[in-house]
């Protein structure tokens, strides 16, 4: 599959506006979004973070390999991937894969959810491009880590 080039900035910009509602809200008004259940304790949906992963941030892009045809690889949903976009100037700071989120994400619940509120990883520093800095609001930061604590190998 050939690798795309687009600059960090457009890339960045595509990435990141289709969160852009919702960092600008904590509670998105769309009637069409998955919400938890009335029923549902403090255990955070999954079938909302299911919609936030796949249709709104579109982590699979990345996060997922692909096949031959340069399609995803849904049996390997979401363990990792070579990133499908090089930055329109060289950039040796420019990430080649994607690590695996699903399963077991690469850090605790706590810093995950750090990341997707605040944009900030583990060792303090902002996530490389061309990953988006998110800046979910806790429950859906909650959602998204329950949904990828969820996701299994198809075989």
């Amino acid at each position: 599959m050939p690798v795309r080039t687009i600059s960090a900035v457009a890339l960045a910009l595509i990435l990141s506006s289709t969160t852009l509602a919702l960092a600008q809200s904590n509670k998105p008004q769309s009637s069409n979004l998955p919400r938890q259940s009335k029923t549902a304790s403090a255990a955070p949906d999954v079938a909302r973070g299911k919609y936030l992963v796949e249709s709104v941030a579109v982590c699979g892009q990345c996060h997922t390999p692909r096949d031959s045809n340069g399609n995803l690889d849904r049996t390997r949903w979401l363990q990792g991937g070579s990133v499908p976009y090089l930055p329109a100037k060289p950039d040796s700071n420019w990430p080649i894969n994607a690590p695996r989120i699903g399963g077991t994400p690469p850090a605790s619940d706590a810093d995950m959810i750090k990341l997707l509120t605040t944009g900030i990883w583990t060792n303090g520093n902002s996530l490389r491009l061309p990953m988006p800095q998110f800046r979910m609001d806790r429950s859906d930061a909650e959602a998204v880590v329950a949904y990828l604590k969820s996701v299994t190998q198809k075989q």
